[in-house]
């Protein structure tokens, strides 16, 4: 120990003399540690990470085995269930010491006008209670507030909505809190750690289920057979395993689908429902939809950043063999008056581990605002995502590791080289051996070229996934994607009984029709990609219906597609004449045409919809062809797609969707549209959404792939260039006497030029040579994340291959040029 903090103190004086040395080594260690450590912390918040529960490895997850059959509602991305289903497993269940279920909602919290929401949860009376949740204030659910029919209704709020909202006032207990315009007494307030179940997606009130009969009233889902909208979870009874809950569940499933199949149940679907399978899985992380769509995409960032940090440890081992070379004499004494090998190796591994100390505490530093920012990178406007970043144990463990692993891979070889060497060479001509030399050089060499090899393999990705997010931007998608403003309008303050509805929600088209600026205005029920979607299976008439195909279903006013610039190819829009009372009539896309019909004209051609639990099967005449357009997804490839006339919908509800194109700007024409809804009805709930940032947002893994690997590509570059530059002017200093007679005797500088500038393009050239098989090998595993090129795109590779060649130029030219500038004279007295 005692010679260990010798070394320690030793090291941070020479360290400390070398300022310039010292900061560019811990700066490459900060950027290259740092970005690995944010990439880890966000993959240990949205995958590693248990719930902030009670025992969280009791969780279990109850989901269908397999949904194939499904028909109905859906109103959550995770595993769910209807509340007849839930009824039935919490009254049989007997593998849980309690089974609870939830939902996710939004409440709007505004009286009228512009609205305003909450993020919400509907939860069973023994949610808390099972989660072992207690609050800081006030009380949580009971099974006795969750009853059908429940009387005055309660809300539990969270901590940062109780913060946030309430400024933290303690006699916020009995107060009320408006939810879609009923009054909810709040009884409780949540810990500060506790967000819900949900990773990335936090709640503000908790709501019992029994209370969606208050807010929704006729519309209510909880006798609904066919409405998938509650996640079920339980904590497994002591001694029970998922396998033993999965086998218990399955003995009971038979049982709970024959008392809840729904009368409204499409007859061709049964047999599916009747043989529906309950299985039990663990679920201590939680549920999220973020872990669906970004871990993979996270492993591979932490994988690239892993490669910027091997670059910028062998840049590092660069820098630690020049400044060796510049001890050999030093070395050379010490070994001379009996200082043993270990021992010099010790004390150079010192400073290594010094460097890689200050690298790993700056790292983490930095670590704490990367993370930030891409956590602002996945969030979209109006929808943040809440993840908990503070360092754990595991975060902890990375970054001690990653100290650890730089310390040896950039201390260790300069140091055993160094130590290798004999102290009569070291002693000869002032210090300097050509055998000695030349082998630096050589290992210098190498690590250059591992430089140029990973840097070419980021910078290829790189260009693969900048080109993949250009050709989703630049995509003709089928529609306008500016000057759109998306405007959702909630007639349910109103009260207007079904009958009534269909004239209100035209009063309102015309309205915003009239407004100064608007070009076109149309109602749809579905805005193209914003993650809701209606499919169905569909078949010629006179065709059996075995041969069905799949295809997406959206309703729609007259003049949709005009204001959207989808072209009409064939037929006509919908009109005022399309009504409950006439022929249903829809118009469908190219690739409905193609994929139903063969691709004959199928204008006045009749097709059938398949039954749903909302009506039988339903023919419809083609009246429209129009050209296809995305609807869920950019990187779709085109669906079919039958647009049905909106106001032929027997059942509308009381929501609707206006897209208004216009050439004002979108503040003042939402402003212009608050002010004419506000003059029909001030009760009218509104909120605004801009189709542009829709679509971005749609893109959000994209852009932090894209982004990522752009950032790591140029920094793999740079930190390339610097080792190249080292290694170039380190050998045109030790050819000074070589350069010096050469051009004594009349070398010719332009040739002296090339002579020294192609010693560092054979490097690149070599580099690529060794890296051209990894990028494709790379690049192949990440064929599914690109879009529109192939993963062995020439473009992207011959682009990063002239990129790194530039780079090796520049890089090689300003010692190459230097050296030809030197004096014969001076050169030949060097030694």
């Amino acid at each position: 120990m005692s010679d260990l903090w010798q070394d320690i103190r030793y090291g941070t004086r020479l360290l400390r003399k070398s300022p310039g040395f010292t900061t560019v080594a811990v700066l490459s260690l900060v950027l290259g540690i740092g970005a690995n450590t944010a990439i880890f912390q966000l993959l240990d918040a949205v995958r590693l990470r248990t719930l902030p529960v009670k025992d969280p490895q009791e969780i279990t997850l109850v989901k269908i085995r397999d949904m194939t059959g499904v028909r109905g509602n859906w109103g959550s991305p995770h595993p769910t269930v209807t509340n007849p289903v839930w009824e039935r497993i919490r009254d049989e269940h007997q593998a849980f010491s309690g089974a609870f279920a939830w939902g996710a909602s939004d409440f709007n919290l505004s009286q009228g006008g512009e609205a305003r929401y909450a993020r919400g949860l509907w939860v069973s009376g023994d949610f808390f209670n099972v989660l072992g949740v207690s609050p800081i204030l006030g009380r949580v659910f009971t099974p006795e507030d969750d009853q059908r029919g429940c009387g005055s209704p309660i809300t539990v709020i969270s901590y940062a909505y109780w913060q946030s909202e309430f400024g933290g006032d303690p006699s916020v207990i009995g107060r009320s809190l408006s939810l879609k315009g009923r009054q909810f007494e709040i009884i409780g307030v949540t810990p500060a750690g506790f967000f819900g179940l949900e990773v990335g997606r936090s709640f503000d009130v908790a709501v019992p289920i029994c209370s969606e009969a208050l807010l929704w009233r006729a519309e209510s889902r909880l006798d609904s057979g066919t409405d998938w909208w509650l996640t079920v979870m339980g904590r497994l009874k002591p001694g029970w395993t998922t396998e033993q809950a999965t086998a218990h569940l399955n003995s009971i499933s038979p049982g709970i689908f024959a008392a809840t199949l729904a009368r409204n149940y499409p007859r061709e679907n049964v047999t599916d429902y009747l043989g529906f399978k309950l299985d039990a899985v663990p679920a201590g992380t939680g549920l999220s939809q973020l872990r669906q769509v970004y871990e993979s995409p996270l492993w591979l960032m932490l994988a690239l950043a892993g490669l910027v940090l091997l670059i910028a440890c062998a840049n590092l081992a660069n820098l630690l063999l020049a400044r060796a070379s510049a001890r050999e004499r030093e070395i050379a004494i010490r070994l001379a008056l009996g200082a043993s090998r270990g021992r010099l190796a010790r004390q150079l591994l010192a400073e290594s581990l010094l460097l890689a100390a200050a690298g790993a505490l700056g790292g983490a530093l930095l670590a704490q605002n990367l993370s930030g920012l891409l956590v602002s990178l996945i969030s979209s406007e109006g929808d943040g995502v809440l993840l908990e970043l503070n360092p754990d144990w595991r975060v902890l463990i990375f970054i001690a590791g990653l100290a650890v692993l730089t310390c040896v891979l950039f201390g260790l070889a300069p140091a055993l080289r160094a130590t290798r060497l004999a102290p009569s060479s070291a002693m000869q001509t002032g210090g300097r051996s050509f055998t000695g030399g030349r082998e630096r050089l050589s290992l210098r060499r190498m690590l250059v070229v591992s430089q140029v090899t990973l840097s070419f393999v980021l910078l290829a990705g790189a260009l693969l996934f900048s080109r993949s997010l250009g050709n989703l931007v630049s995509l003709d998608a089928g529609f306008r994607q500016n000057g759109i403003l998306i405007t959702s309008v909630a007639l349910t303050r109103l009260q207007l009984p079904p009958e009534r509805r269909p004239a209100a929600k035209r009063d309102l088209l015309e309205r915003v029709r009239s407004i100064q600026g608007v070009e076109s205005a149309a109602d749809a029920d579905i805005v193209p990609l914003s993650g809701n979607s209606w499919g169905n299976r569909v078949w010629p008439d006179g065709a059996d219906s075995s041969g069905a195909k799949d295809s997406l279903f959206n309703r729609v006013s007259p003049r949709y597609f005009e204001t959207l610039d989808t072209p009409i190819i064939l037929g006509r829009d919908f009109s005022d004449t399309d009504t409950p009372a006439s022929l249903r009539v829809a118009i469908v896309n190219a690739s409905f045409a193609r994929q139903v019909f063969n691709n004959d004209n199928p204008i006045g051609k009749r097709f059938w919809k398949e039954a749903t639990p909302d009506g039988p099967a339903t023919l419809f005449e083609i009246v429209g062809l129009v050209k296809d357009a995305k609807y869920n997804s950019l990187r779709e490839d085109f669906s079919p797609v039958a647009y049905l006339a909106i106001s032929q919908n027997a059942r509308p509800g009381h929501f609707d969707q206006i897209l208004i194109r216009s050439n004002a700007s979108l503040s003042s024409l939402m402003s212009s549209v608050k002010s004419a809804i506000g003059e029909i009805n001030p009760e009218i709930l509104i909120d605004f959404q801009s189709f542009k940032t829709q679509i971005e947002s749609s893109l959000l893994r994209e852009r932090l792939m894209a982004t990522l690997s752009g950032f790591f590509g140029v920094l793999a570059v740079l930190l390339a260039c610097i080792g190249l530059y080292g290694v170039m002017s380190y050998g045109v200093a030790g050819r000074t006497k070589e350069i010096g007679i050469r051009m004594a005797l009349g070398a010719d500088r332009p040739k002296l030029l090339w002579l020294i500038l192609r010693e560092g393009l054979a490097m690149v050239v070599i580099g690529m040579a060794i890296g051209l098989p990894a990028v494709i090998a790379a690049t192949g595993l990440v064929s599914s994340l690109l879009f529109g090129l192939s993963s062995t795109d020439p473009i992207s590779i011959s682009v990063a291959a002239l990129l790194m060649l530039l780079v090796g130029t520049a890089a090689g030219y300003i010692p190459a040029r230097r050296a030809t500038r030197v004096d014969p004279l001076v050169s030949l007295r060097y030694e």
